[in-house]
């Protein structure tokens, strides 16, 4: 069973808005006393944020899907429906939100980082609040919207001070075994380390963080091994370790092969621009000749050690086994570190992270759209496609109160301008999901043709007459347009025909 996940892929989708109540006050002696529907109460969103006891993204690996809790409806007596509590995910330091496209939507680094993932749908209005001078008593309310739904990827790279690279069975488990409290498994065959490690080591005053990054070996960059996937995590490092094995029993290796390949690799790795800062292969370096126990590991340290001191990285002859030479680079490393610290800006409490749609939530478009035999005029635009979503269609007046709002947007106009005539199918937001409708263009607005409370006169006696369908529509429209063009062709066959006079010759 995994017990490690730094990569998964999270559906989150945010609580749904309450909705919103038609109400009447009534008491004695004062039967109807206005209108008193509270509004819905918001729904709950999904937020990640960075919690210090969460190491792993494991959780969200066997539960990849999350939804936070929905806001209550509104009541009478003006109670408003309580707001929903927010999903609060927690995620490690150091993790990157992407979208499904790739793109980086936050780097959640330090306690208190939060980023909200979906947001949950506004409550809807009660009658109390849609009241008017005009519409004194609304006989509806809004619905709550639904909530977002978005599919995010979370990626962990881990925050360490000092990366420890080099080959499978370099000894750099049991280096980071050596200088600190944590035990990964150590065996003497390659690639025994599948997950990063990361220990604390003190030098001194000094306290910094080590990790090992397991598989790198020649490709790694280009997804070979394990390196491909455990790169990203010394990202964040501020120096990087070369542990190279002077004991190595394989003949086509040693030292400065190694380091040529596995510096090459980190060349060719570029990560994530928004956050690498630095390239790994341009961030100090040090060499840590390892397994100088070994008499044959010595030797060698020292047939190769003027040769990689060209290279002009300090280096270190150390045995994680003997720890000789581990005091010595401890406190290197705890310098290295701290000039860099010193270097950096002083981070400030993490921000909340919102990535708002970049949107214009007034406008919206009327597009004509020709399909094969789809045929159809489509409107959309954030405002009209809410209005649309807050709609009880269930009521008359409603339905009505929508098209008074569309009409006074301008959606009507813009659709005559598009060439929609009765009858034209029309849909407002998606094609799938959203409403579907033939467009009556001739139905008066305002508020003083309402009926009883729920109701609406325009659509009852629409509904009275007797609704036309599509086609007769499209042929009474047709006919109409036939009609006008007969009457002016006439009128100019009479003129031509010397039936219409100049008055001033008559005279």
């Amino acid at each position: 069973m995994a017990t490690f996940v730094d990569r998964v892929t999270l559906h989150v989708t945010g609580g749904n808005g309450g909705h919103g109540v038609a109400s009447v006050h009534r008491e004695k002696f004062k039967p109807l006393g206005g209108p008193d529907g509270g509004n819905g109460g918001r729904g709950g969103s999904v937020v990640l944020v960075v919690d210090p006891q969460v190491t792993t993204l494991l959780d969200y690996h066997h539960s990849p899907h999350r939804n936070a809790p929905n806001g209550s409806q509104g009541a009478g007596d003006h109670r408003h429906g309580a707001n929903a509590a927010d999903l609060r995910l927690g995620v490690p330091s150091g993790t990157i939100v992407k979208s499904k496209d790739g793109e980086v939507l936050a780097d959640l680094v330090g306690d208190g980082a939060e980023f909200v993932a979906a947001a949950g749908g506004r409550g809807g209005l009660g009658n109390a609040a849609l009241a008017t001078t005009k519409r004194k008593a609304p006989g509806f309310a809004l619905l709550g919207e639904p909530g977002e739904e978005a599919t995010v990827v979370l990626e962990l790279k881990s925050i360490a001070d000092v990366a420890l690279v080099g080959y499978p069975s370099a000894g750099k488990s049991s280096l980071i075994a050596a200088m600190s409290k944590v035990r990964p498994k150590i065996a003497d065959y390659p690639f025994t380390t599948l997950v990063p490690n990361l220990g604390v080591v003190e030098a001194g005053g000094s306290r910094f963080t080590m990790a090992d990054v397991p598989g790198l070996i020649a490709g790694a960059s280009e997804g070979k091994g394990l390196g491909h996937d455990f790169l990203r995590h010394i990202e964040r490092c501020s120096v990087i370790a070369h542990v190279l094995d002077t004991a190595t029993l394989e003949s086509d290796r040693d030292p400065i092969r190694d380091l040529e390949v596995i510096a090459g690799e980190l060349r060719a790795y570029t990560g994530d621009e928004a956050i690498s800062g630095v390239p790994l292969a341009e961030r100090p370096q040090i060499i840590v000749l390892n397994k100088v126990d070994v008499p044959d590991g010595r030797e060698l340290a020292e047939m190769v050690r003027e040769e990689l001191a060209a290279t002009g990285m300090p280096i270190f002859e150390v045995s994680a086994v003997s720890h000789e030479g581990l005091r010595e680079l401890s406190f290197a490393l705890a310098s290295m570190v701290a000039e860099h610290r010193a270097a950096e800006p002083e981070l400030e409490k993490a921000p909340i992270i919102i990535r708002p749609k970049a949107v214009d939530d007034s406008g919206f478009t009327v597009t004509h759209v020709r399909d094969g035999a789809e045929d159809y005029y489509q409107v959309r635009g954030v405002k009209v496609e809410r209005w649309v979503r807050q709609t009880n269609f269930a009521n008359d007046e409603a339905v009505g109160f929508l098209a008074d709002r569309l009409a006074k947007a301008g959606v009507e106009d813009q659709l005559f301008r598009a060439g929609a005539v009765p009858g034209s199918e029309v849909v407002i937001g998606p094609r799938e999901g959203g409403v579907i409708f033939d467009w009556e263009p001739t139905m008066a607005t305002g508020a003083e043709l309402l009926g009883s409370r729920g109701s609406d006169l325009r659509i009852e006696e629409h509904e009275r007459s007797g609704r036309a369908t599509r086609a007769e529509k499209r042929a009474d429209h047709k006919e109409r347009m036939d009609a006008k063009a007969a009457a002016r062709e006439e009128l100019w066959t009479e003129r031509n025909a010397g039936h219409w006079t100049d008055p001033n010759a008559d005279e």
